[in-house]
C-alpha cells in the first residue's frame, strides 16, 4: 500500500478551503454571486480577511473554484448516468435533477454573467466533457441527415465537439437538446413560470419528447 503523501497541513488547508466554499454557496443562495463577500465569509468563519486570502487570493479565485466544482459535479452526474445506460431522455432528466437539487449552482454557470469576471480555460475543458457525453448519446441514436443548412455549417465548425468523426446530424441534435434543456431550466429556475399555473416538469418532458420525435 502506498504512503499517504498528504500531510496534516495540506489536509487542514483542504478542509478550510471546503468550509470557505460552503459558506460561499450559502451566501450565493441569499444574495447572489454579484454580492459575494470574502469579508463576510471570513467573519462567519471567525478569521480575519488577510487570513482568508491565504486560501483564496481574490473573489474571482473563489468564484472560479465554485464554477469548477459545479461543472465537475454535472460532468460526473452525466457520465455516471451514461455509464448506467441512460439514453438522451435519461441525460435530460439527469441535468434537470442536478439543477433542481441546487438552483444557485446551476445559475452560477448558466445564469447572469458575473460583472468583470472571466473564467479560466480549464472550466471550458470541463464543460466540453459535459457536451461530449450528450454528443455521444446522439451518435448512438444513429441520427440521419436532415439536409438542413445548419448541418453543413456544423460540418465545418465542429471543433467544439472534440471528436471529428461525429456526424453533423448528431451535432445538430445535440445542440438542439442543449439549447432546449437549458431554455426550459433557465426560465424555471429564474421563477418565470411561477405565476403561470402549469407544471414545468410536464413542459420539460414535452420538450424532450418533441426532440426525440415521440
Amino acid at each position: 500500500m502506498g504512503a499517504d503523501v498528504t500531510g496534516p497541513r495540506e489536509r487542514y488547508r483542504a478542509q478550510v478551503r471546503a468550509e470557505i466554499k460552503q459558506r460561499a454557496w450559502e451566501q450565493l443562495a441569499t444574495t447572489g454571486v454579484s454580492a459575494l463577500s470574502l469579508k463576510a465569509i471570513a467573519e462567519q468563519l471567525g478569521m480575519s480577511g488577510p487570513a482568508l486570502y491565504r486560501y483564496f487570493a481574490s473573489r474571482d479565485e473563489l468564484i472560479t473554484a465554485l464554477i469548477r466544482d459545479a461543472y465537475r459535479s454535472l460532468a460526473d452526474a452525466l457520465r455516471t448516468a451514461a455509464d448506467a445506460g441512460a439514453d438522451v431522455a435519461g441525460l435530460a432528466h439527469t441535468v434537470r435533477a442536478w439543477a433542481l437539487d441546487d438552483p444557485q449552482r446551476y445559475l452560477l454557470i448558466w445564469g447572469t454573467p458575473v460583472p468583470g469576471y472571466h473564467a479560466p480555460d480549464d472550466t471550458t475543458a470541463i464543460s466540453a466533457e459535459i457536451m461530449a457525453t450528450v454528443v455521444d448519446a446522439y451518435r448512438r441514436r444513429d441520427v440521419q441527415p436532415s439536409g438542413r443548412r445548419i448541418e453543413a455549417h456544423l460540418d465545418d465548425h465542429r471543433g467544439w465537439a472534440g471528436d471529428p468523426t461525429v456526424p453533423a446530424a448528431a451535432l445538430r441534435q445535440a445542440l438542439a437538446f442543449w439549447t432546449r434543456v437549458h431554455g426550459v431550466l433557465s426560465l424555471e429556475l429564474a421563477g418565470h413560470f411561477a405565476d403561470m399555473g402549469f407544471d414545468p416538469a410536464l413542459l420539460f418532458d414535452d420538450e424532450i419528447d418533441d426532440l426525440l420525435g415521440r
